[in-house]
């Protein structure tokens, strides 16, 4: 007999009758099929007003939650116009996180999370709010973040959000938490360093808008806002010429060597004050957003670096 066309009868054999769903489960079975091929429980997702926020919810949930975010990098909160795409990115989410307190203007992350009845988590809950003044009105500043003791609440606030959604996984969530609640304390410490190279008597922070309050007030900086300066006059080319004009006898009394613009508002309007006032810019700051991804800003933690660093760079040196 010929034992070579034997085997290859019973190859055909083989390939025409053996079942497909029988090699699949035998494939599975020895590891041939790749993990991402097999069944994967769907991931839940969380939808965040701010980049920052979404830094915050990814240092806690991890890999095991879809985290998108309506804001990209450089977008200014206060301005914000929601799209039909927002309302769909919203409609699938399990949970929404805002910062509250006003930064997400005529409060559309929380409009978007009710109208697609979806459950909203304000960030800065727990946080002593610090005031300002808005057009005669007293309100909470809205940008607690900038302290990392109050980011900490912010990772407290998602971090007991997660957990209520999805208590199976609690322990992980803990645990992440834990260890960025270390990494916050340790930037904390680092910018008390840091800031010691800028004499006291130069520590005084002139930006576009009052978004700097906490930092100033953690790290014994002088937040000057001239005049009630706010992303509202920035946007509308720096209010009338009488507010322009406070606003370039605020810097020049105030004896800095430098003002600063900030990364999500349009710096026209301050580089033309800084002429004025005889003074330079000493660089750009992120403040309501952090930056694009690949950047040194595209952190939480690397955004608050890199902010300390342009503030100390601009205010340390004698400029005389």
């Amino acid at each position: 007999m010929n034992t070579g066309n034997i085997d290859r009868a019973t190859g055909r054999l083989f390939r025409h009758q053996v079942c497909p769903g029988l090699l699949m489960g035998l494939l599975i079975l020895c590891g041939g099929v790749p993990l991402a091929a097999q069944s994967e429980p769907e991931k839940k997702r969380v939808v965040c007003s701010t980049t920052q926020i979404a830094d915050f919810a990814r240092q806690v949930m991890g890999d095991q939650w879809q985290v998108d975010c309506v804001l990209a990098a450089g977008q200014d909160p206060h301005t914000y116009q929601t799209t039909t795409a927002d309302a769909s990115l919203v409609a699938k989410a399990d949970l929404c996180l805002e910062n509250g307190w006003h930064l997400e203007g005529n409060e559309w992350m929380r409009k978007l999370a009710e109208n697609a009845g979806c459950p909203v988590v304000t960030c800065t809950q727990g946080i002593e709010p610090l005031e300002i003044d808005e057009e005669g009105q007293t309100v909470y500043d809205p940008h607690a973040w900038f302290r990392p003791d109050n980011a900490a609440q912010y990772v407290r606030n998602i971090l007991q959000a997660a957990i209520q959604i999805d208590p199976e996984n609690q322990w992980q969530y803990r645990a992440r938490a834990e260890c960025y609640l270390l990494e916050l304390g340790a930037l904390h410490r680092w910018i008390q360093r840091v800031v010691n190279r800028i004499p006291l008597a130069r520590r005084k922070l002139i930006t576009n808008h009052d978004a700097f309050g906490y930092f100033c007030k953690a790290y014994q900086f002088d937040a000057i806002t001239p005049v009630g300066w706010s992303t509202r006059d920035e946007i509308g080319g720096g209010g009338t010429i009488q507010r322009q004009r406070e606003v370039l006898e605020a810097i020049r009394s105030s004896g800095v060597p430098a003002i600063f613009v900030e990364t999500s508002i349009n710096p026209r309007m301050m580089k033309q004050l800084a002429d004025e006032a005889g003074v330079v810019i000493g660089g750009s700051l992120y403040s309501d957003s952090m930056g694009a991804e690949g950047t040194a800003g595209a952190t939480y933690i690397g955004m608050m670096r890199e902010n300390v660093l342009m503030i100390v760079g601009g205010l340390a040196k004698d400029r005389s």
